[in-house]
């Protein structure tokens, strides 16, 4: 954390990031969305005939899916992007293993460079891949989007 010479600390910034999947760095993310820790459905249950009715947690937690967006640049991340897509999907051999073929994998968010925070995402499965238009003309990067479904987000203060 950064302490601001008016004793205030500053804020972090989102750009400072690094996705570690297998243990290894995946460099060309561009874009993680859907961070979060997780959300309680809300019951509304009447109250005895009366007006009023009361809110109540379903005690079942759900998680946000993951979006992930990664440049395409023809490197081995590509492939093992790829390899985990197909181990998944299996779509050659008519056969899907679907949400049966799950990582664990980590966000770690950085703050000038050093960790502060980890998110563990536990138990994930790519649920879609799909890519950018191809467009004559354009400036933009060829981009994977991924969508990732998990069984949970636990963050981590760094020590």
């Amino acid at each position: 954390m950064a302490l601001a010479s008016d004793g205030n600390y500053d804020g972090m910034k989102a750009t400072e990031y690094r996705l570690l999947l297998d243990g290894l760095e995946s460099p060309g993310i561009t874009r993680i969305s859907g961070l979060s820790e997780g959300s309680y459905d809300t019951i509304e249950q009447p109250d005895g005939g009366g007006l009023l009715v009361r809110k109540i947690s379903s005690t079942k937690v759900k998680y946000e899916m993951l979006t992930i967006e990664r440049r395409m640049d023809n490197s081995p991340e590509d492939q093992r992007f790829l390899d985990w897509w197909r181990e998944t999907f299996h779509l050659s051999e008519n056969f899907s293993r679907g949400s049966r073929v799950r990582r664990s994998f980590q966000i770690v968010k950085l703050d000038y460079g050093e960790p502060v925070l980890t998110f563990l995402v536990m138990q994930a499965w790519i649920k879609s891949s799909k890519f950018s238009d191809l467009e004559a003309g354009s400036d933009s990067f060829f981009t994977q989007t991924l969508e990732i479904e998990h069984e949970g987000l636990e963050r981590i203060a760094a020590a």
